[in-house]
C-alpha cells in the first residue's frame, strides 16, 4: 500500500506540491487571524505573492522587467498617495532584481548580442558620470548617488534588456501595446482629474507647494498617474507622434483607425496638461518622421500644414479662449514671462560656471540639488531644461560628449531604419525612432528623457531599432511566439 502511494505521489508531485502548500497557506492565515486580527492574514498573502514573484522572477527574468516597467508608469500615482514612504526605491529594487535573474540564468542568454553601439555608449556615458564623483566642486555625495541613478544607471541597466530579454517581433508588438494602453489609461485618469477631482494625496502634493507650477489662473494643469504635468503632458505627445506614424503605416484599415484613435487620446492628455514644451515634441517628432520615411512630396505637404498651424498660434488669437490653446500659443511668445525667467536664469549658470569645464557635479542641479546642495548658489538655480541641467553638472565638456552620443544613436538609427526591407517593420522603426527626437528635443524645455516612463520608453526604443535588421532577416530571426500588428 505504501508503495502504491509513494507510486502516485512521484507521479502527481505538481498536485501534492500545490496541496502542501496551500494546506501551510491556510495553517498560516488561520493563525494569524487569532494572533494578530485583520493585519495578520493581509501579511502572510503578501508574503505568498512575494515568494510567487520571486520564484517566476528568478525563472524567467521577463517577468520582473515587465513589473518594473508598469510599475514606471504608475510611480506618480503610487508616490502621491504614499507621501511619506519611499515607493521609489521598490522601483530600483525591481530592476536589479532583474538583472540578478539574468545573471542567475547566464547561459540561457546571448551575450554577444550586446556588442554594439547603443550598450557601448551608455556604458561610457556610465563611466563618465561615476567619475563625476571627484568633481571639485564639493557637492554631495548622497545628491552624486541620487542623480547617477536617473542620469546614468538606468540607462546602463535598461539599454541591454531589449538585446537579452525581447529581442523577437512579437516582443515589439508587446512594446507597442504596453505603452499605448498605460498612455490611454493616463489620458483616462487625467480626464477623471480634470471634471471630477483629485485623490486626497493628490490635493496634498498640490498643496506642498506644487500648485504654483500646476494651478494656473484657476484652472489645472493635469498630471495624471505621472509625476508631474510637464512629464505627462511630454509622454502624450511622443506616444500621438508614434500613433500617427502608425496609423500612416500599410496596416489594415482597422488597425490604422485604431491608431488614428490612439493618436486623438493623447493630443488630447497633451492638451489638458497645459504643456508647453509638448508642441515641440510633436512637431519635431512628425517632421522627423516625414525624413524618415523619404517621401518628399508628403513631407513638403506636412510641413506646410505644420507651419501654417504653428503660424495661427503665433500670429493669430483663435481660441484664446481656451487655456489649453493659449498655453500652446506662450510656447511661441519670445516676451513670455516664464520664458524671460529662463534666459536670466542661463545667464547666472554661464556665470557661474566660467571657470568650471567639467561643471560642478551631479546632484548639484534641480531637485537633488536643492534637496543635498542648497549650500551653493548654484544649485538654487532652477535649470527648467535637462539640456542645461546636463551642461551645469558635466560643464560644456559633459554637455559636448552627451549630445554627441546622443546624435549619433540617433544617427544610427536613422541609417538603420533606411536599410529596411520589410514596410511594416521599417513603419514600427520610424514611429520609435521619431519619438525618441520628439524625447530628445523636447527635453531642452522639460526634464522629460530623464524622467519616467519617458526614459525607458527612450532607451528601449533606440534598442529595439538596433535589433531591427535582425528580424528584417527571416534566417535571423527567432521564431516568435506571439502575434504580429
Amino acid at each position: 500500500m505504501l508503495k502504491n502511494l509513494y507510486v502516485h505521489i512521484a507521479d502527481n508531485k505538481k498536485a501534492w506540491l500545490f496541496f502542501l502548500i496551500a494546506m501551510s497557506l491556510s495553517l498560516c492565515v488561520a493563525g494569524s487571524v487569532v494572533r494578530y486580527g485583520f493585519l495578520g492574514p493581509i501579511a502572510v498573502l503578501a508574503l505568498a505573492a512575494a515568494g510567487a514573484f520571486l520564484y517566476a522572477t528568478f525563472n524567467n527574468p521577463r517577468v520582473a522587467f515587465v513589473v518594473y516597467f508598469g510599475y514606471c508608469f504608475v510611480l506618480g500615482f503610487v508616490v502621491k498617495t504614499f507621501l511619506n514612504i519611499p515607493v521609489g526605491l521598490a522601483m530600483d529594487a525591481i530592476l536589479l532584481l532583474t538583472w540578478a535573474s539574468i545573471l542567475v540564468n547566464l547561459n540561457r542568454f546571448n551575450w554577444k548580442a550586446l556588442k554594439n553601439e547603443h550598450v557601448l555608449l551608455s556604458a561610457i556615458w556610465f563611466g563618465i558620470s561615476v567619475l563625476q564623483v571627484l568633481n571639485p566642486y564639493g557637492g554631495s555625495f548622497t545628491g552624486w548617488f541620487n542623480e547617477l541613478r536617473f542620469t546614468a544607471l538606468s540607462w546602463l541597466l535598461i539599454a541591454p534588456i531589449v538585446f537579452l530579454l525581447f529581442n523577437q517581433k512579437a516582443d515589439l508588438n508587446r512594446f507597442f501595446i504596453f505603452i499605448f494602453f498605460f498612455s490611454c489609461f493616463a489620458t483616462l485618469y487625467g480626464v477623471k482629474q480634470f471634471y471630477i477631482g483629485l485623490t486626497n494625496g493628490e490635493q496634498q502634493w498640490l498643496d506642498a507647494g506644487n500648485s504654483v507650477t500646476h494651478i494656473l489662473g484657476g484652472t489645472l494643469r493635469v498630471f495624471s498617474i505621472y509625476s508631474d504635468a510637464g512629464q505627462f503632458g511630454a509622454s502624450q505627445a511622443i506616444m500621438a507622434v508614434m500613433a500617427l506614424v502608425l496609423a500612416m503605416g500599410p496596416f489594415s484599415l482597422i488597425k490604422r483607425l485604431a491608431f488614428g484613435a490612439i493618436a486623438l487620446v493623447m493630443l488630447y492628455g497633451m492638451a489638458i496638461s497645459g504643456t508647453r514644451g509638448a508642441l515641440f515634441a510633436l512637431v519635431s517628432g512628425i517632421a522627423f518622421a516625414l525624413f524618415l520615411s523619404k517621401n518628399f512630396k508628403v513631407l513638403i505637404i506636412g510641413s506646410a500644414f505644420a507651419l501654417s498651424g504653428l503660424g495661427i498660434l503665433k500670429y493669430t488669437t483663435i481660441g484664446n479662449d481656451s487655456f489649453q490653446v493659449m498655453r500652446l500659443r506662450s510656447a511661441l511668445d519670445p516676451k513670455d514671462a516664464s520664458f524671460n525667467v529662463r534666459m536670466m536664469n542661463q545667464k547666472k549658470l554661464a556665470y557661474l560656471l566660467r571657470d568650471e569645464p567639467f561643471g560642478a557635479g551631479l546632484g548639484m542641479s534641480g531637485m537633488n540639488g536643492t534637496t543635498y546642495n542648497a549650500d551653493k548658489p548654484i544649485a538654487n538655480i532652477q535649470p527648467d531644461s535637462y539640456w542645461v541641467k546636463v551642461w551645469v553638472m558635466y560643464g560644456v565638456v559633459g554637455l559636448f560628449i552627451w549630445f554627441g552620443i546622443n546624435c549619433y544613436i540617433i544617427g544610427k538609427c536613422s541609417g538603420i531604419v533606411w536599410q529596411l526591407q520589410d514596410p511594416k517593420l521599417k513603419t514600427k522603426m520610424i514611429a520609435l525612432t521619431s519619438g525618441t527626437v520628439g524625447c530628445f528635443i523636447c527635453s531642452y524645455g522639460n526634464e522629460v528623457m530623464n524622467a519616467i516612463p519617458s526614459s525607458v520608453i527612450m532607451f528601449m526604443s533606440w534598442s529595439f531599432v538596433f535589433i531591427a535588421p535582425w528580424l528584417d532577416t527571416p534566417k535571423k530571426e527567432i521564431e516568435a511566439d506571439g502575434y504580429t500588428l
